[in-house]
């Protein structure tokens, strides 16, 4: 019995491939792929591992106080970015706040200062271009105005105390933000390469009227028939007067002088019946109003000297408060229109 010879794969048999067609293409398949994986074993041998290296700026270089150095343009990019980004910084005694680049209006050319960074020789020192959108700066300040500023408060008269002096309110000082250098102080920060904290800058307001330069005021007390002139709350002098009878009583209140008249005419007042048939009265010896006339805000009603120097410390007027003539004169001097006259009963 013949034994069959074993079948050996064709691989394994290259010396006795056969010489048919079929057997020689199965063979070349066969080879094929393991040429292919040589081949690229090859070539990927001698191809390189990466692209051109990325080009880097020079050492110690920097973009608005940022070193840059040593790095490509995209890591330039970032740190230019980060430093541009920080806030401004600002504060009043005890309150600090901040405000981002963009509230404040400012943008920056980025992409320009890397570019000349990539440039630049080693250690360059480099700035950034910074724009400012002034529209949106003016409306932060103005803000800043808006909250922090307030008046100043000027002294005012308030009334009469219960010992019937002038009371005055204290003035106070007001402030308000000194906007343009403000503005300037922010646009400076964010050009530089350092974000210092920026003080408000505040402006002082003072009060047009002090409660220690307040001025004139009158109190008549219509029971003693006494006029007080004061300086705000000092008592500067005192007259004895004439106020009205009690059928023509001098109105009580808070008035002030309205008009100011020197070597007055007197008019008989058309509303008063024991005015009627009296003819006006020219300057000159004999005059009801001597030389000085104070109108007050009480119609009709004023201060004035008199020729009846007797009838001083009565009751013994019209409504009016009659006054020596030397002493209306002297008075007419220290007092001018809008100046506070009180008149009580006391």
């Amino acid at each position: 019995m013949q034994t069959k010879s074993p079948i050996i794969p064709l691989e394994v048999r290259r010396g006795r491939a056969r010489r048919g067609t079929r057997g020689r293409s199965f063979t070349r398949l066969i080879r094929f792929p393991f040429a292919l994986a040589l081949l690229s074993l090859a070539f990927g041998a001698a191809a390189p591992a990466a692209g051109p290296p990325m080009p880097l700026v020079a050492r110690d270089v920097h973009v608005l106080g940022t070193k840059v150095g040593r790095m490509t343009s995209e890591q330039a990019r970032r740190h230019v970015k980060a430093a541009f980004a920080r806030p401004v910084r600002f504060r009043l005694g005890n309150e600090t706040w901040s405000a981002r680049p963009s509230e404040l209006g400012a943008s920056a050319n980025i992409d320009a200062a890397v570019t000349r960074a990539l440039r630049a020789r080693p250690g360059k020192t480099l700035p950034l271009e910074v724009g400012i959108w002034r529209v949106r700066l003016r409306k932060y300040v103005d803000g800043l105005d808006h909250k922090y500023s307030y008046p100043a408060e000027d002294a005012k008269l308030v009334g009469l105390s219960a010992d019937l002096q002038p009371a005055i309110s204290e003035s106070r000082p007001g402030r308000s933000v000194d906007t343009e250098s403000m503005a300037r102080g922010i646009v400076s920060s964010l050009r530089a390469g350092v974000r210092p904290v920026i003080p408000l800058q505040l402006t002082t307001i003072q009060p047009r009227v002090a409660t220690s330069d307040f001025g004139s005021i009158i109190v008549i007390r219509r029971g003693s028939n006494e006029l007080n002139l004061y300086s705000g709350t000092q008592l500067v002098e005192s007259f004895r007067v004439a106020t009205g009878w009690p059928e023509y009583p001098t109105p009580l209140g808070e008035w002030s002088i309205v008009s100011m008249q020197r070597d007055p005419w007197w008019y008989p007042p058309k509303a008063s019946e024991w005015a009627k048939g009296l003819k006006p009265v020219p300057p000159g010896p004999g005059n009801p109003l001597g030389t000085r006339w104070m109108g007050l805000s009480a119609g009709g009603v004023g201060i004035h000297g008199t020729p009846d120097s007797a009838s001083i410390g009565y009751s013994a007027s019209h409504g009016c408060i009659r006054m020596l003539i030397s002493d209306a004169t002297w008075l007419f001097d220290h007092v001018s229109v809008g100046t506070p006259a009180f008149v009580v009963s006391a």
